[in-house]
């Protein structure tokens, strides 16, 4: 650091380098060169901060020099991004945001290479990019779409519900309140909104209501719409209650009614007639499962609704639909595609797919089944 004035402290020693001084601000040796007669017009009081002096040998020699250790002032390094395998999850193949290998002859593997590391946001300037956004920028597609496990879920729940159609209406009942479940979950999740247990809560609540209703009522579809109705209007009166920004009350709102509509509408199963859940819940497993063979695009999703209706008419053979079962199926086929390209948006995480990837094959292809079913039968 820079010289700094003698302060008038006396006899100060508390670090090396230092020496006492006299009342006249001299130390006790003096060197050679200095003289006796070079004094400062102007006393050194204790605590100013700076003195004048008419001469600047005499200034120097008044003024103490700085030994010790000084703060560190430059500043640091931004902070770079951890290592794959530091990550808090095992690298998982398809998951590039739990720390799973990016294969560099893979197509965008060059532009992969070549980007520089990133980081959370810091005050040294690194930016935090989406998976998404890196997926776009390296010239990759930022759909990731749930797989083969997720699709082993969805059909395996899917023979549930249509072996516990063939049983009952009360067996139906308990893998229905399950998809619910799950559906007003994984849409919840999916918008990015988590935990969100009260909306979550006020969606599968909703679901519980239209099962009673249905139950109540016979059966009966009108059960369906006034369950969307009430619900609708109570997820606005809660929004409006809440304290949070207008911005996040309007998405807490969406993503509320959204889910609640799905999970209520997944008990359009229960308002089905028996052999139209066991057709479309057959139709809707076999295609999902054939949409997750490792395929083209395009070649995928022509192979699923082909093996969507081949399911609905090898079902409607053992039922009473008979052939009427391959339209069931093909129709029960496309709305369990939708749900399953909704699952897939913008780099979900594998608990999207896990939830929103099991359940909105299945909850999208109830209304299909339902009005179907009764055209059909």
């Amino acid at each position: 650091m820079t010289n700094q004035p003698y302060d008038g402290h006396d006899g100060y020693d508390g670090y090396d380098g230092y020496r006492p001084y006299d009342s006249y601000g001299h130390q006790p040796h003096q060197q050679p060169h200095q003289q006796p007669h070079q004094q400062p017009h102007q006393q050194a009081w204790p605590g100013q901060g700076y003195q004048a002096y008419d001469d600047p040998q005499a200034a120097q020699q008044y003024t103490q020099q700085w030994q010790g250790q000084t703060w560190e002032t430059q500043t640091r390094q931004p902070v770079s991004a951890p290592a794959p395998a530091e990550t808090a999850y095992p690298a998982q193949p398809g998951y590039p945001e739990h720390g799973g290998p990016v294969d560099a002859g893979a197509p965008g593997g060059a532009a992969a290479a070549a980007a520089p590391e990133y980081g959370p946001a810091t005050v040294g300037g690194n930016t935090r990019l989406t998976e998404a956004q890196r997926a776009r920028a390296e010239g990759r597609s930022p759909i990731i779409e749930p797989g083969m496990q997720p699709a082993a879920l969805t059909a395996l729940l899917g023979l549930l519900l249509a072996g516990a159609a063939a049983v009952g209406t009360y067996a139906l009942l308990v893998p229905l309140v399950v998809l619910q479940a799950v559906t007003a979950a994984g849409w919840f999740r999916l918008n990015g909104m988590w935990p969100a247990r009260q909306g979550i809560a006020l969606g599968f609540a909703g679901a519980l209501a239209a099962d009673a209703a249905l139950l109540a009522s016979d059966r009966s579809p009108a059960a369906i719409l006034g369950a969307l109705g009430v619900w609708v209007l109570l997820a606005l009166v809660l929004q409006l209650r809440s304290h949070a920004d207008p911005d996040e009350r309007m998405y807490g709102l969406m993503a509320t009614v959204a889910a609640s509509a799905l999970a209520i509408v997944a008990g359009g199963y229960l308002a089905a007639d028996a052999d139209a859940v066991t057709v479309g819940a057959v139709a809707v497993a076999v295609a999902v499962l054939a949409r997750a063979l490792p395929l083209p695009t395009p070649a995928s999703v022509v192979v699923a609704l082909l093996a969507g209706a081949g399911g609905g008419a090898a079902a409607g053979a053992v039922t009473d639909l008979g052939t009427a079962g391959a339209v069931l199926g093909a129709g029960a086929a496309v709305c369990a595609l939708i749900g399953h390209r909704a699952a897939s948006y913008d780099y979900p995480s594998r608990f999207v797919h896990f939830t929103a990837g099991v359940a909105l094959p299945l909850s999208a292809a109830a209304p299909a089944v339902y009005l179907l079913g009764r055209a059909l039968g």
